[in-house]
């Protein structure tokens, strides 16, 4: 009887030993399998030149602004523009009561005019006093005394020219005319105001064709904005967002200042553009787009594939057998979604999702290729692999039909 229970109790143990042992035998297929391939996004490295752009604030300033002022204590009897009318330049803007500045350069023509006529007489008698004396009928004396006396009126001629012009110039000061081509603002004056000369800002005149973006940039960008500014004075290399509209207009970097500001380490710098429909107006704040340089020939990459490690930044590249290796690089430059960067080469497969779960020397699979290149090269592949799978599939179900009675 006790024989009977060992072997029993043998035999048990042996089926749930058995048991075991198949449960804990991998499967053929996975047996064969290595480690999990990891899905991906990849994209080409590719070779591109690569405008260097520096983003600040802005503000539109006017080339030329004038304050008018008058030069002469007068009546203003006219105004002849209207609030932010556009002048060109010699465009009458005010007139002053004139009378006396009239009166007074009426006088100076006609003492100039009495003056040039006693000039002719002694003209007359200088030529009669030399004939006289060519005959011995007056002495040389009389002939110097009639030369001194024509020197001298000729001197008092000059100076009532001179006379003349000044009150001509004092007339002029009665019509102010616009200095600049440009806007008018604000009308600070009404005829009959008294104007008082250099003290009373009549109107300003703003120039707005052409017209100025002053803005500031950092002085570790300075060499490279004297450069732009030596090489490229003509090239369109500023850009500037228009609020009203968003559109983009195109201007040249003209001026840089002298001085860093050292309370915020920049320097002021200017560019011009046109603007022939007055899209810029003076204060106006804008984002401004400075071009410093190009980076010709530079390795462009997405930013997505960017990985910021321990000891710099490095990127994922998969090799032909899609086995990927940890790749340091260097940035250069970043512009929109994508980065110029150096340590890989034109073609390179960088990683660009999926790249937080891989480790150096893991297996990809290509999920979402960024050319339609690479798409094929790595979509084909797990397509082939399941249609063996399916054959498999269909081979093994034959059998199972057949044995059926």
């Amino acid at each position: 009887m006790n024989t009977k229970k060992t072997l029993v109790l043998i035999g048990l143990i042996g089926v749930v030993a058995a048991g075991l042992v198949y449960r804990l035998k991998p499967a053929p297929e996975e047996a064969k399998k290595g480690p999990a391939e990891q899905a991906v996004g990849i994209a080409l490295a590719k070779t591109q030149d690569v405008p260097v752009m520096v983003d600040v604030n802005g503000a539109v300033v006017s080339l030329k602004t004038v304050d008018v002022r008058a030069q002469a204590t007068n009546l203003l009897s006219k105004v002849h523009i209207k609030e932010g009318q556009f002048v060109q330049q010699g465009t009458p803007l005010f007139s002053l009561d004139d009378r006396t500045d009239r009166a007074n350069v009426e006088k100076a023509s006609a003492t100039l005019t009495r003056d040039r006529t006693l000039g002719a007489d002694l003209d007359r008698q200088f030529q009669r006093a030399q004939e006289l004396k060519a005959k011995n009928f007056v002495a040389q004396s009389a002939v110097d005394t009639t030369a001194t006396q024509r020197d001298a009126q000729t001197a008092l001629i000059q100076s009532d020219e001179a006379a003349l012009a000044a009150a001509q110039v004092a007339l002029g000061y009665n019509t102010i005319r616009a200095p600049i081509a440009g806007r008018t603002g604000l009308i600070n004056v009404f005829p009959g105001s008294l104007i008082l000369p250099n003290t009373t800002s009549m109107v300003t005149v703003t120039q707005m064709d052409p017209i100025a973006v002053q803005f500031t940039i950092p002085e570790s960008s300075l060499k490279d904005l004297q450069l732009t500014l030596k090489a490229q004075q003509d090239k369109s290399n500023v850009k500037v967002k228009i609020p009203s509209t968003g559109d983009e207009q195109n201007g040249h970097l003209y001026f840089v200042d002298n001085t860093v500001d050292a309370a915020t380490g920049t320097i002021k710098a200017k560019a011009q553009f046109a603007n022939k429909d007055n899209l810029l107006w003076p204060g106006q704040f804008l984002q401004v787009r400075v071009e410093l340089a190009t980076l010709k020939d530079a390795i462009t990459i997405p930013s997505a594939a960017v990985i910021t490690g321990l000891t710099g930044k490095f990127v994922y590249v998969a090799g032909e057998d899609n086995t990927v290796t940890n790749t340091p690089i260097q940035v250069r430059h970043t512009f929109g979604d994508s980065m110029a960067v150096t340590g890989i080469k034109a073609g390179d497969r960088v990683v660009t999702d999926g790249k937080q779960n891989l480790r150096p020397g893991g297996k990809i699979r290509v999920i979402s290729p960024q050319t339609p290149k690479t798409a094929g090269a790595s979509g084909d592949k797990p397509n082939d692999k399941e249609k063996p799978a399916e054959k498999t599939a269909d081979a093994s179900a034959k059998p199972t039909e057949a044995s059926k009675p």
